[in-house]
């Protein structure tokens, strides 16, 4: 990156910066070499994000009330190293050394015929819901024959499926007419149709940092420009401050956030703050994307009411929901929808004619037949407890056999985000595809290079298969300690979901 395209606030600076514990090593570190070794760490773990202007030297001087040549000195440092640039008149900012391997997107999921000897822990998706599924696919079609008359192009999707949708925001008490719904192939086809539609190529476009690997992914394809926010630690949600800031300095166009059990931290955000982001969004003109596609993956009851769907603070057409059947019932299942103004739903079905021209009318069906019918909450009922033992097992495993690592356990959704402490999360992917486990590195929910000490481990197995999995996720830390991976590799050709 040639500038800066965020900021980071010298008091937000300093507070990432407080001492953390850390390691004797019996030797003294000089105080400038401490503070650029700070920024990096922050920089790697994706808190502070990659091409974000730093603080002037004086100021972030006085706020750690050090000298200003030692800041001067970190600077430098940085520099040196790949981990800041520099410009007269521009300031420093952020940076990832040139030639710094980040993992691409994969190429395809792992073939079912390879499932007896590699553990796929790359794809956050459960077996289909039975009998459910087969009920629903028996259901629709029954029903197909009064379509299959017609010529089957429905760009709006099927009216049975966008009433029922509409009837079931409104139950969780957000007033819906159907002529606020879009059916899509699937959240990613949602998610993909407005930006086409809202986004122009070259247009900000803010993003949770992490964030979910494929819609960064579909984001960076489109020609967005790509402001990372840094989530706060422990799912504490999000940092309304580093929010309100980047919606008033980058004035972005759209932001993508997941407020419901997050891919991949599993962060739930409470209402006030969802009130909060809403509020700033909306008054620095910036259309909101919440992905709803784990909404329903309560695994925990946690004592209290569900925070409220962010479009329940929405009051003038700032908020456009995503939502999905593919976490909450089956990933083969390709219907997803937006939520969305009357006047933005038809702009996006206009542009269908050269995007996809609709849904399967089949599955869409099918969708409407689990709705209609009431098992929709039957089957995510069986989602959610299978979902809750498999992470209850994965949890136990990772404490027994890797006790170093640090993660915050979620209370719902399908994702677990996992800090492996000094080993690489992009050496240790490498090393377990060897080793018969396959998990996504940090850096494939970052952007440019952060969050390299990370990995996502999905509740997608349990019992004896998670236990064998850390196991092989433990052999493969030690084979990475004892420098059996000798390089990060640019992709393994994992598929993530």
């Amino acid at each position: 990156m040639s500038q800066w395209t965020a900021t980071v606030g010298v008091t937000h600076l300093a507070r990432l910066l407080e001492p953390r514990p850390q390691r004797s090593t019996g030797r003294r570190v000089p105080a400038y070499r401490g503070l650029a070794d700070g920024i990096r760490v922050l920089v790697l773990e994706g808190r502070v994000p990659v091409a974000a202007r730093l603080p002037a030297e004086r100021e972030l001087a006085l706020a750690l009330t050090i000298s200003r040549t030692t800041v001067a000195a970190a600077y430098e440092a940085l520099r040196a190293e790949g981990f800041a640039r520099s410009r007269r008149g521009a300031g420093t900012w952020t940076a990832v050394p040139e030639g710094h391997a980040l993992p691409t997107r994969g190429l395809e999921p792992l073939p079912p015929d390879a499932a007896g000897t590699v553990i796929d822990l790359g794809c956050a998706a459960l077996p289909a819901p039975e009998p459910w599924l087969s009920r629903a696919v028996g259901g629709a079609l029954a029903d197909l024959p009064s379509y299959s008359a017609t010529h089957g192009d429905f760009p709006a999707g099927l009216p049975v499926l966008r009433e029922a949708i509409a009837e079931r925001y409104t139950a969780r008490g957000i007033p819906t007419l159907p002529e606020q719904i879009m059916v899509t192939t699937g959240a990613m086809g949602a998610i993909a149709a407005a930006v086409r539609r809202l986004v122009a190529p070259g247009e900000r476009v803010a993003v949770e940092s992490p964030s979910y690997a494929n819609v960064l992914e579909l984001l960076r394809e489109s020609g967005s420009r790509l402001v990372p926010v840094a989530l706060r630690e422990g799912l504490a949600g999000w940092d309304l401050d580093h929010w309100k800031r980047v919606l008033r300095d980058a004035a972005p166009r759209m932001a993508y956030v997941m407020p419901d059990f997050h891919n991949p931290t599993g962060t739930l955000v409470p209402d006030e703050q969802r009130r909060a982001l809403v509020e700033a969004a909306r008054a620095a003109g910036t259309v909101l994307i919440a992905d709803e596609t784990m909404a329903e993956l309560t695994l925990d009851a946690g004592g209290g009411p569900a925070p409220r769907p962010l479009a329940a603070f929405d009051r003038g057409g700032t908020v456009v929901t995503v939502g999905s059947a593919s976490k909450a019932i089956w990933a083969g299942l390709r219907i997803g929808w937006v939520r969305a103004t009357p006047d933005v739903v038809r702009r996006l079905v206009s542009a269908r004619a050269y995007l996809d021209l609709g849904s399967p009318v089949v599955d869409q069906l099918a969708v409407a037949w689990l709705l209609r019918n009431e098992v929709w909450d039957d089957a995510v009922a069986a989602r959610r407890e299978r979902a809750r033992s498999h992470r209850d097992d994965l949890v136990a495993a990772l404490r027994d056999r890797l006790p170093g690592w640090e993660f915050a356990v979620p209370s719902g959704g399908m994702t677990m985000w996992v800090r492996t402490g000094e080993v690489s999360g992009s050496r240790l992917a490498m090393a377990g595809e060897r080793l018969g486990v396959r998990v996504p590195s940090g850096p494939r929910f970052g952007i440019d290079g952060a969050f390299e000490s990370y990995i996502r481990l999905p509740f997608t197995v349990g019992g004896s298969v998670a236990r064998d999995a850390v196991e092989r996720l433990a052999a493969a830390e030690q084979a990475v300690r004892d420098g059996g991976v000798a390089e990060t590799p640019e992709g393994t050709g994992l598929f993530v979901a």
